[in-house]
């Protein structure tokens, strides 16, 4: 389960459970998976641990009937995605045109590349 290897990576459950007020022994029988994890606690978890331990995880089996909306949502983004420029749509394709692409056709029209200076 990823809440044992995030306790695991980031020190201890005492630090987990400081960070959303319970005891250590809750973290241990969550993480042992002796106790289901209370929804609003997966919600906790999820902020304390930047989503690198999701609600999905926490209750892979019921989450889709717990929180619903999460079905449809896209991605989080991650800190490595690149941001698009503002006001722009975001990564599109590749064509065929290449840097053509970005320049309009009158700047193009009369280039000839062996002209003599």
């Amino acid at each position: 389960m990823k809440l044992i290897e995030y306790v695991k990576s980031h020190g201890s459950q005492r630090g987990l459970a400081d960070k959303i007020g319970i005891t250590p022994v809750l973290i241990s029988q969550w993480a042992n998976e002796l106790r289901p994890v209370p929804p609003e606690r997966c919600v906790e978890i999820e902020r304390a641990t930047d989503a690198q331990v999701t609600r999905k995880d926490l209750r892979p089996k019921d989450w889709h009937k717990i929180w619903p909306e999460l079905a449809n949502a896209p991605a989080p983004r991650r800190a490595t995605d690149p941001v698009p420029a503002p006001g722009h749509a975001g990564r599109q394709p590749p064509t065929t045109n290449g840097i053509l692409d970005t320049v309009p056709d009158r700047a193009a029209v009369g280039i000839d590349a062996r002209a003599i200076p």
